[in-house]
């Protein structure tokens, strides 16, 4: 998919100076590794407002796309992580074999008292990596008539993991996706000088309901989702772009 392939180079390039190696191959192997459907959606939500006012008017230009949906991505990796992390308490030997050092885990699960060292190292690590997005993912939409809605998802992110930790009920960790998809159409109608109407969002949100880890972007967007998605955005500005949150749906 060009979307995703397009999301994915501009999300490594907004980290290409992050130091030492060792920290940007962490990085880089989260950012290959995941899927890019939420910053495939702010292009796909950019192209349809820039196709609806095409055309009844001149051509709408969507320049800095690219950046807003690396920016959407790397916000989303970056809590994705952190939530991967509150959850499966690494530091504990207790993660799973494919988010951290399959020999460091291993260990850890045998009782060896150096992996679970390995383990804690690498969950260190990881802490930093999602510290790293998340800022990247900011500044990219900071200037952008997302800089608000970013602001709020991530300030609802971290309200439903208290109550998550609370509570133990696991379906508040589906609000991330659906909360990522918002801000996504905002960031992407936004450049394009539309916006994302509350019929759009509900469609966003209900799309980002799925079972397990989010599939890739061309399993998302697929030609009738595109289609829908053309027919809710809205090809005028509106006086309040902020996205909503879990506690609106």
């Amino acid at each position: 998919m060009d979307e995703a392939a397009a999301v994915r180079r501009a999300a490594l390039e907004a980290v290409d100076d992050v130091d030492p190696d060792r920290l940007f191959e962490r990085i880089e192997q989260r950012i290959e590794g995941g899927s890019m459907a939420p910053g495939a959606l702010t292009l796909c939500s950019a192209a349809a407002v820039a196709e609806g006012a095409s055309a009844g008017s001149d051509e709408v230009g969507t320049d800095g796309i690219d950046d807003r949906a690396a920016g959407v991505q790397l916000i989303y990796e970056g809590l994705r992580l952190t939530r991967s992390l509150a959850h499966a308490e690494p530091w504990a030997g207790h993660g799973r074999l494919d988010d951290w050092s399959t020999s460091a885990v291993a260990a850890a699960r045998s009782g060896d008292g150096d992996g679970k060292e390995r383990a804690a190292a690498a969950a260190d690590l990881d802490v930093l990596v999602a510290d790293i997005l998340v800022a990247r993912g900011f500044y990219l939409l900071a200037r952008t008539e997302a800089a608000e809605a970013a602001v709020t998802v991530v300030r609802s992110f971290g309200q439903d993991q208290t109550v998550r930790r609370e509570t133990d009920d696991p379906t508040l960790d589906g609000n991330l996706e659906a909360d990522v998809f918002e801000l996504a159409v905002v960031a992407g109608t936004t450049a394009a000088g539309g916006s994302a109407p509350v019929g759009c969002r509900e469609f966003v949100t209900d799309l980002a309901t799925v079972e397990g880890d989010l599939p890739q972007a061309e399993a998302v967007l697929t030609g009738e989702v595109r289609d829908r998605l053309g027919g809710l955005v809205g090809t005028e500005p509106s006086p309040a772009g902020g996205a909503r949150t879990s506690a609106d749906h």
